[in-house]
């Protein structure tokens, strides 16, 4: 038997990586506490990882290695330790100093470096403060507004999103996106208890999750790489799966602290 073409060894490998996460996820998400914590700051700590290796190509050996284990072990021991504005401030302090680590590009290094701590906050609050429920819709909205923008951005096509930074989104996309969020958010109403305005938050998460496809692909552009890392066959990198993912939970983690998600679910 002749062996099988690139795309169908790619769409094997992609297949297998694909489960693997997913059966790690699910258990994490239903073990909850030290262990969805533990992988989060892992996570994070890999993003950082890849995010210094993107914007600090010239970096001595060890350096990226060792951004990546900093950002990761200051999570864990901020959210073991800290709470409320305590936390905040310190982990505000942290990606200030991780950001001045880099030689140039230091706001955009500092921004997105936020965006992957406190997103990281967001996601160990969100279970641990509102049940693995809610880590589940936040992930069917990050995940059927991504699909759904996949197959209406192909099937129906039309004006591009934004063509200098991501070329393939398309406003259909984008729409379709909103819809299924949507959906996904009226379905989830019983299930947590909520009015209907959980609907409004589904769709505000979803573009939260877009906005940071897009900020991802506006890195790569700038770096001059195709993925973030290797470390996912089949995949890329960590950012590369989990963009939208951080940038949702970082909208939640907004919308429960300004008191907006009490207001508008009910």
């Amino acid at each position: 038997m002749s062996a099988p073409s690139g795309s169908f060894a790619d769409l094997r490998d992609r297949t297998i990586s694909g489960v693997i996460m997913a059966v790690f996820g699910i258990a994490a998400v239903s073990a909850g506490g030290i262990w969805f914590t533990l992988l989060v700051c892992i996570l994070c700590g890999a993003m950082v990882w890849e995010l210094t290796r993107m914007l600090d190509q010239g970096a001595s050996f060890g350096k990226a290695e060792a951004a990546g284990m900093t950002a990761s072990v200051a999570l864990l021991v901020f959210w073991l330790q800290l709470s409320g504005l305590w936390l905040i401030g310190v982990l505000t302090l942290a990606v200030v100093l991780l950001a001045l680590r880099f030689p140039k590009d230091r706001a955009m290094a500092g921004a997105y470096l936020a965006l992957i701590l406190f997103a990281g906050l967001g996601l160990i609050a969100l279970r641990e403060g509102f049940g693995w429920e809610w880590v589940l819709w936040l992930a069917l909205i990050v995940i059927g507004s991504d699909v759904a923008g996949y197959f209406a951005g192909r099937l129906i096509g039309g004006p591009k999103l934004w063509p200098r930074v991501s070329p393939k989104k398309t406003w259909s996309g984008t729409i379709a996106g909103w819809g299924v969020a949507a959906g996904i958010g009226a379905a989830f109403m019983a299930v947590l208890g909520a009015e209907a305005g959980l609907i409004l938050v589904s769709v505000l998460v979803a573009m939260a999750g877009q906005a940071g496809d897009i900020a991802e692909s506006a890195i790569k552009r700038h770096a001059g790489v195709k993925d973030s890392s290797n470390l996912i066959p089949g995949h890329g990198g960590v950012m590369d799966r989990f963009d939208a993912m951080i940038a949702a939970a970082l909208m939640v983690l907004l919308l429960v602290e300004t008191g907006l998600v009490a207001t508008l679910i009910g």
